[in-house]
């Protein structure tokens, strides 16, 4: 593969004709299949805009798929860091628990690892029979969820110590992003159908989120009022979809493969604009978007800000700025 896909291990224009399910899901196959030797973008390809972050706020972490490593870019304008995993093979979502541990989905290693808050010594989560997990949550009780892409899942691992059980769903192919609402309904972008499914805590089944035109999305976020963010990725957009209803375009410049979200709660969105290697952060409200100046990135892919219970360690100094 010389040219550079079109979305994250898919190859240009899948999804984007209609020829039928089974030959976009095979198209899409083929692309994941190559995750672990995937040829990225340039890294550094974009160039910062206004480096000015909300004062206050918590680091953002951003994994960066193509350099096999996450990385914390901190509010204060400080220097941005590696965090100390170790043998990352493209990472993708992430997630925090409220204790300030730290999730990663490995979907080269087909695995997920976990980082403490107190600067120990990662662990693998345990799991069974993982294929490409690429979104994670985590919900309120502590429970995580993965979205176990090859297997076209979405899997959950109790944590009382339960062992993994398999989430009710129906007719998924390939689900990506991932989002909990406070009550425990569950958002899954389901990216090969171009969906959006919401799957009931209650055990009442599940339903597909309304919304029109949407093509491979991927990373998905819920703001405090239960909007919907929705990275769009194959129209190079983020949608919102209101609480109440009904569907707008967020205000977004030059975005090429969004791919993670996420929300600091204090009315920013960020995206993970994937092909051009950076990170932008915009108002819910629209517009006053600005790249922020994180360097090196190669296709970043997830995003994801501490919880304010947390308060997370930094890298050590020899590993600042480096991959792992």
């Amino acid at each position: 593969m010389t040219a550079r896909p079109r979305t994250l291990g898919t190859p240009a224009g899948a999804g984007r004709t209609k020829r039928g399910r089974r030959a976009r899901w095979q198209a899409l196959a083929a692309g994941l299949l190559l995750l672990a030797a995937l040829p990225v973008g340039a890294a550094g390809a974009a160039q910062p805009g206004d480096p000015r972050s909300p004062v206050g706020g918590p680091p953002l972490y951003v994994s960066d798929y193509g350099n096999n490593r996450v990385v914390a870019l901190p509010s204060d304008g400080g220097d941005q860091t590696t965090v100390p995993f170790d043998g990352l093979v493209r990472p993708t979502g992430m997630a925090w628990d409220a204790a300030g541990r730290l999730y990663v989905s490995d979907t080269g290693n087909n695995r997920v690892v976990v980082l403490p808050p107190d600067g120990g010594e990662q662990s693998v989560v345990p799991t069974v029979g993982l294929s490409r997990p690429l979104g994670l949550a985590v919900g309120r009780t502590g429970d995580l969820y993965i979205a176990d892409s090859f297997n076209d899942r979405v899997v959950k691992v109790s944590a009382a110590g339960g062992g993994q059980t398999t989430v009710p769903t129906t007719g998924l192919l390939h689900p990506w992003g991932l989002a909990l609402e406070p009550d425990g309904d569950l958002y899954v972008s389901d990216f090969v159908n171009d969906r959006v499914v919401k799957v009931a805590a209650d055990g009442s089944g599940q339903s597909t989120v309304p919304t029109v035109g949407l093509s491979q999305p991927t990373g998905l976020a819920l703001n405090a009022a239960g909007d919907l963010y929705i990275a769009d990725s194959g129209n190079n957009r983020v949608v919102k979809v209101p609480a109440g209803g009904g569907q707008s375009t967020v205000p977004t410049t030059g975005l090429s493969d969004p791919l993670g979200l996420a929300l600091d709660g204090s009315g920013s969105l960020y995206v993970a604009d994937g092909f051009n290697n950076r990170v932008v952060r915009l108002r819910e409200t629209g517009g006053g978007q600005v790249t922020l100046p994180f360097t090196g990135l190669n296709t970043p892919t997830g995003l994801a800000f501490p919880p304010a219970s947390a308060r997370p360690w930094e890298a050590p100094d020899d590993a600042r700025g480096q991959g792992r």
